[in-house]
C-alpha cells in the first residue's frame, strides 16, 4: 500500500508536476549545469529536473537558440527584457503543450544526476544595508548612546563595492578566512582566521541589459534592466571587519566569499508577490520617490537553517529601501550597468528576535548564543553548514520557490 501510495504522488513523468508545484511551470527559473564529461549549459528547473534549455529550442527549431544555447546567462541576460518575456513564453510552452512532450521529454534531466555552476559571469557587485530592523539592531549593538540609524539611513540607500571575483555558487565551501583583528581590551592587533564568522540573509538583484556611463537609470527603468532574483549570503568576518572599518568600509572581512543560489527566478516569475515598501518617514529627493511608481518590494518568506534547524525566518516584504531604488541610487552618479552586475539588499531582518538575518543579531554580538542540537553558538564553527530556502506567493495561490544557497565552513589550512 506503502508503495502505490508513493505512486499517486510522485509523477513518472517529469512533465507531469503536481498542480501548484513550487518549481511549476509558473516559476521557471534559470541556471547553468553540467552532466558528467560535458560542458556546462543554460538550463531552465522544472519539478526536481533541469531542462536543457539550448537542445531543446534545438529540437523544437526555436529562434531563441542562439541565446540559450550556451555556457552561461549572459547573452540572455543582455538580450533586454522584450527577449526575456519572449524566451520566458516558449519555455512554458514547451513545458506545458502536449504538442511538444516528446520533444522536449529526452532533454529533461533529474538535478540529482547534475551538477549545477554558477549561473552567470559576475561582472560587479554591491551590497546595501537596505532593512531598517537590521541596521537598527547593530546601531543598537555598536552605538547604545547614540540613535541607531545614522543621519543619512533613511535618505538614501547605503550601500558598498564588493569583490565579484568571490561569488560562488551555492554547495561552495567556504574557507575560514584570516586578518588582523583587535578587541577592545588588546594592547595590539593580532593576525589570524576569524573566531566571529556571520551570515548575512540577502536577496540578490542580477542586472541583465546595460547602461551607458554618465546616464542614471531611474526607478522607472527598474524592469528593463534587472532580469530577476537570486538568494545571496554575504558571509562576514565580524572581528576582521570591526577592526579595519575605521574610517572606510568593509574590505578583507567581507570580500572571502558571497554565495549565489544555482537558480535564477526572473522578476516576471514574482509578479504575483510585489508589494508596496513600508510607509517613507523621511521625504525622500525625486531619485527615490517612488509614492507614485509602481510597487517594487516582494513578499518573500525566507527560512535559515544552520546544520539542519532552522535559526530564524526572515521576512523580506518589510524592507525600507527596494531593488529599484538600490538600482536607482547605484546609477545616479552617471555610474555605468555592466550585463551580470550583482547586488545584495543587505541583511534582511524582521521585527521579531526569530526573524533576524544574521548570528549578531540572533545571539546579540555572541552575547545570547544560540542552543543547537550539537551545542552552543554564538558565531560559526567550522563544518557548519547553513542553508538558505524561500519561497513567494505565486498566481492563483500557488507558490514560487526560490533556489537555495548553501554553504559549508571548512577550517583555515
Amino acid at each position: 500500500m506503502a508503495a502505490a501510495a508513493a505512486s499517486e504522488h510522485t509523477p513518472l513523468d517529469p512533465l507531469d508536476l503536481p498542480e501548484g508545484h513550487p518549481f511549476g511551470p509558473h516559476n521557471l527559473p534559470y541556471g547553468v549545469f553540467s552532466r558528467a564529461d560535458e560542458s556546462p549549459r543554460v538550463g531552465v528547473r522544472l519539478g526536481d529536473h533541469v531542462l536543457d534549455a539550448g537542445a531543446a529550442a534545438d529540437s523544437l527549431g526555436s529562434p531563441h537558440s542562439p541565446l540559450l544555447a550556451r555556457r552561461t546567462l549572459n547573452p540572455l541576460l543582455a538580450a533586454g527584457r522584450s527577449a526575456w518575456s519572449e524566451v520566458r513564453r516558449a519555455v512554458t510552452s514547451w513545458v506545458t503543450d502536449p504538442a511538444h512532450r516528446d520533444a522536449v521529454r529526452p532533454h529533461l534531466h533529474p538535478l540529482a544526476s547534475v551538477t549545477l555552476h554558477l549561473p552567470f559571469e559576475v561582472a560587479d557587485y554591491v551590497d546595501f544595508y537596505a532593512s531598517e530592523n537590521h541596521a537598527t539592531n547593530l546601531g543598537k549593538l555598536f552605538r547604545p548612546d547614540e540613535a541607531a540609524l545614522k543621519p543619512n539611513w533613511k535618505h538614501l540607500p547605503v550601500g558598498y563595492h564588493g569583490r565579484a571575483g568571490t561569488v560562488v555558487v551555492s554547495g561552495t565551501d567556504v574557507v575560514r578566512p584570516s586578518g588582523q583583528r583587535k578587541g577592545p581590551q588588546d594592547p595590539a592587533p593580532v593576525f589570524g582566521p576569524s573566531v566571529r564568522l556571520d551570515i548575512e540573509t540577502e536577496v540578490g538583484y542580477v542586472v541583465g541589459a546595460p547602461s551607458p556611463q554618465g546616464v542614471p537609470v531611474p526607478l522607472s527603468s527598474y524592469r528593463d534592466h534587472v532580469f530577476g532574483l537570486c538568494l545571496l549570503n554575504d558571509w562576514s568576518a565580524r572581528d576582521i571587519q570591526n577592526w579595519e572599518t575605521v574610517p572606510l568600509g568593509p574590505h578583507l572581512g567581507k570580500s572571502f566569499a558571497t554565495s549565489i543560489s544555482a537558480w535564477i527566478t526572473p522578476l516576471e516569475a514574482l509578479d504575483a508577490a510585489r508589494v508596496p515598501a513600508p510607509e517613507r518617514t523621511v521625504p525622500l529627493l525625486p531619485y527615490l520617490d517612488d509614492s507614485d511608481a509602481d510597487p517594487a518590494g516582494y513578499d518573500l518568506r525566507i527560512t535559515v537553517a544552520l546544520n539542519g534547524e532552522v535559526v530564524s525566518e526572515p521576512p523580506f516584504a518589510g524592507m525600507y529601501w527596494t531593488g529599484a531604488q538600490m538600482l536607482a541610487h547605484m546609477t545616479v552618479n552617471g555610474a555605468s550597468l555592466r550585463t551580470g552586475d550583482l547586488y545584495g539588499s543587505g541583511t534582511v531582518s524582521g521585527t521579531a528576535e526569530n526573524e533576524r538575518g544574521s548570528l549578531i543579531e540572533m545571539t546579540w554580538n555572541g552575547q545570547r548564543p544560540l542552543e543547537l542540537a550539537d551545542g552552543k553558538r554564538g558565531f560559526l564553527a567550522d563544518g557548519d553548514e547553513v542553508t538558505m530556502t524561500a519561497w513567494a506567493p505565486g498566481p492563483a495561490g500557488t507558490r514560487v520557490a526560490l533556489g537555495e544557497v548553501t554553504g559549508r565552513i571548512v577550517a583555515h589550512p
